[in-house]
């Protein structure tokens, strides 16, 4: 995929910079970092700080902020935010699924729906019911179970298993390996054993959500298990049965939502961070990595730690931690003076009468 300075500057809506007024002679064919950058590709840079590396990478053009330095021999492409920039350039490089059509190995029910342009790949098995929206992708080695629904745009990587009656938005990705459906981890004690409760809900993923690999997420026992609009997950998490994850919240890798909790609007929740059963974090919180959610956060709080706490108690703490074995040193030395000076006063007062 090819495309000169001219087009790449159309993408960007700017002016073709005026010391490159030939802009069909220099072609790109991908991006890349400062360092490693070809003469054929792209990369950019946010900060004035980086002009000597500007200057002494080959990249063929470098987008930049429009206060960026004037460098001579660079081709410098001027926009607002060059780094949102550089982005909405490189999705143009990203590589098609290379998926069309349905596969011969592919098994598709007669009582499926599939719409325009819908492409299925090798060993997928697509049940009755299921109804999948205009341009789909559903990878190889993926299974969506009965009445599961996909809006537009959707792309499952390969291997994805949809569960039955879950139900997807318009441009999903779901990416390698991960489970969406997957039965709640609902039991109950009957006085001899574990007893399994039905797990009889389903999952609601609305609009733009992306799921990482590897990721599970489990169906309601009752109701709906909803990710909402806009949502990141990262690989590797687990979101449990009956929990609400609310639009725009970024949850990192290897942090689990325990059932029935509830994320707010634009979280973050770092990696490897553990929430409990029927918790609120609240919108726009943020959740320091490794940290244990056991109680309530409130609305655009900042904590960490195990037991979560506000950020600033927690690092106070760590800090204190920190000094323990001097402190510990002290002491034994302030213990061996005490102890010295009370032998010293009893020689001093003499033998008791």
């Amino acid at each position: 995929m090819l495309f000169d300075l001219a087009e790449i500057c159309r993408m960007l809506q700017v002016s073709v910079p005026p010391s490159h007024a030939v802009a069909d002679s220099l072609k790109f064919d991908g991006v890349s970092t400062l360092e490693l950058a070809g003469e054929t590709q792209l990369c950019f840079a946010e900060r004035t700080e980086q002009a000597q590396a500007v200057r002494g990478s080959r990249a063929g053009a470098v987008i930049v902020p429009e206060d960026f330095p004037e460098l001579e021999g660079c081709c410098l492409i001027r926009v607002p935010n060059a780094r949102q920039g550089f982005f909405r350039v490189a999705a143009h490089f990203s590589p098609a699924s290379g998926i069309s059509g349905i596969h011969a190995s592919a098994v598709v029910d007669d009582g499926a729906g599939l719409g325009a342009d819908v492409a299925v790949g090798a060993c997928a098995v697509i049940s009755a019911g299921v109804t999948l929206g205009d341009r789909c992708v559903v990878g190889p080695g993926c299974y969506l179970g009965p009445g599961v629904v996909l809006g537009a745009d959707c792309l499952l990587e390969a291997n994805v298993s949809i569960l039955r009656e879950s139900v997807l938005g318009a441009r999903c990705i779901v990416h390698a390996g991960s489970v969406i459906g997957s039965d709640g981890f609902g039991f109950a004690w009957d006085g001899s054993g574990h007893r399994k409760i039905p797990q009889l809900g389903r999952v609601v993923i609305e609009d733009d959500v992306d799921i990482g690999c590897n990721c599970c997420v489990d169906r309601a026992t009752l109701g709906e298990t909803r990710i909402r609009r806009g949502t990141k997950i990262d690989n590797l998490v687990q979101v449990a049965h009956n929990t609400d994850i609310g639009e725009h919240v970024i949850l990192v890798s290897q942090s689990g939502v325990a059932g029935s909790s509830s994320v707010g609007t634009g979280a973050v929740i770092a990696g490897q961070v553990a929430i409990s059963d029927h918790v609120n974090v609240g919108a726009g919180a943020r959740v320091g990595g490794q940290s244990g959610v056991t109680k309530d956060v409130p609305a655009g709080a900042t904590v960490f730690g195990t037991p979560a706490r506000a950020m600033r108690d927690t690092l106070r703490e760590l800090a204190a931690l920190a000094q323990l074995p001097t402190l510990l040193k002290d002491v034994k030395r302030q213990s061996r003076e005490i102890e010295a000076l009370r032998e010293r006063l009893a020689r001093l007062e003499g033998p008791e009468s």
